[in-house]
């Protein structure tokens, strides 16, 4: 869990793929998003009743957001959705392969006002040609990269061996995280543990020659 001056991040592992379920809850309003309703239902309503502890207005379940399109990282979406009323959103280009209805289909830059903070949808084109990435940047500290599968500790997401998409993973990734943002910015990947882009950065060219 971070407890931050504005916000709430807790977050859960789900399925025997570890897939982290993010859930972000604005102290003051109660206002609620969950990043990637992967697995187990049950388990991440659990999440949005212990994030209703982290505020003292009622919680208020306001966006569900699907970082990429891949069976694995939706599988809870409609049922989570049934439950708490909640609106959809996902990157515009992944929205076709998602089986469930998309509110709000993001784009490069689009800005999410909730109350009590803002994400801004960060593309990075590769893993799929919609995935993205959530960045929230806390005033009293480190910026909140929810990067899906599309960069984790060690390198950037899968892309089958296809150089292209290899490429333009790599390259929205360097020009659209590292090269703008600092490197305590914190990292949350869909699977598996966080960093930070300090401590992946070092390993840039080493992931552009190896290819993947």
């Amino acid at each position: 869990m971070h407890d931050l001056s504005s916000i709430t991040i807790r977050s859960i592992s789900v399925s025997d793929m570890d897939n982290n379920v993010y859930l972000i809850t604005a102290k003051a309003s109660g206002a609620q998003v969950l990043i990637d309703a992967a697995d187990n239902a049950p388990a991440i309503l659990e999440l949005l009743a212990q994030g209703a502890g982290d505020t003292q207005a009622d919680a208020k379940p306001a966006l569900i957001i699907t970082t990429h399109s891949h069976w694995d990282h939706v599988r809870a979406l409609a049922a989570v959705i049934e439950h708490t009323g909640a609106r959809t959103a996902a990157g515009l280009a992944d929205v076709p392969d998602i089986n469930v209805p998309t509110d709000i289909p993001l784009e490069h830059g689009d800005i999410g006002n909730f109350e009590g903070f803002d994400l801004e949808a960060i593309a990075l084109r590769g893993h799929t040609p919609g995935s993205i990435a959530l960045l929230y940047r806390d005033p009293d500290g480190p910026a909140h990269l929810f990067t899906g599968d599309s960069l984790f500790p060690g390198g950037v997401g899968n892309t089958n061996g296809d150089q292209h998409r290899f490429e333009s993973l790599y390259n929205d990734v360097v020009e659209r995280l590292f090269n703008v943002l600092p490197d305590d910015t914190v990292v949350h990947p869909g699977h598996g543990k966080p960093t930070t882009l300090g401590a992946e950065r070092p390993s840039l060219a080493e992931w552009k020659s190896r290819g993947w």
